[in-house]
């Protein structure tokens, strides 16, 4: 069974609509990261891209295809797809996660994600961003989608949270920013570990009879 490698590559998503802002200087040092570990990084910008929120069509639960709406989802996800890995990197917004990310997240999982889990397998982790405030129940929900997907989570000991108020003060988060560190290292050495093992055991071991809950439930929406 071959176990040859290829290199590494991993994209950051990152959600926050404020160029330079705290949550884009700290993936920028993520991406940083990454290349020094010898690995490729993309950084996907959501604010520069046509995200529609979902619409009304109520048709989520009944498609078989993937959504409708003509906008840049198919080439996001095509990206997330040939990544060897993903991070979210998302600021806290009134208590809760920026729109943009939260627009991604729903459009993604109910419009394309969740047909196949194309995403399955894939590593992944999660940066918060923001004051002072809310930066675990913001994490804990990029956590729970990373699962739902049924990626591979990786930890950095502690949660990936970076701490700035001002511009640019979050790259003064040393406890932060270690963690951020920590992380990458992790992601990478994961990767890697993963590559060692022949693609068909990766999916032997870690999806066993794995069928799309859309199936296993028989979802059936009556109508009104």
């Amino acid at each position: 069974m071959s176990t040859a490698t290829h290199a590494l590559h991993f994209e950051i998503l990152c959600g926050s609509e404020r160029a330079q802002g705290n949550t884009e200087l700290v993936a920028e040092h993520m991406q940083s990261l990454f290349r020094g570990l010898g690995a490729s990084a993309g950084l996907i910008r959501l604010r520069e891209h046509r995200i529609d929120p979902c619409g009304r069509c109520g048709e989520c639960n009944l498609r078989t295809v993937p959504c409708a709406q003509d906008d840049d989802m198919p080439a996001i996800v095509r990206r997330l797809q040939a990544a060897s890995g993903l991070v979210y990197a998302v600021p806290v917004h009134g208590y809760g996660m920026a729109h943009p990310m939260q627009i991604f997240i729903e459009r993604a999982g109910v419009g394309y994600l969740r047909f196949e889990r194309p995403l399955a397998n894939k590593v992944a982790g999660a940066v918060v961003t923001g004051r002072r405030y809310a930066h675990e129940p913001v994490f804990n929900q990029l956590v729970n989608n990373i699962l739902l997907n049924r990626m591979i989570l990786v930890g950095s000991g502690y949660p990936a949270t970076v701490r700035g108020g001002s511009p640019g003060a979050a790259l003064q988060d040393s406890e932060g920013l270690e963690a951020v560190r920590s992380l990458a290292s992790r992601m990478v050495g994961m990767a890697r570990l993963l590559q060692s093992i022949p693609a068909e055991d990766v999916t032997a071991f870690l999806s066993p009879d794995t069928t799309n809950e859309r199936i296993t439930r028989r979802i059936a929406v009556s109508p009104t």
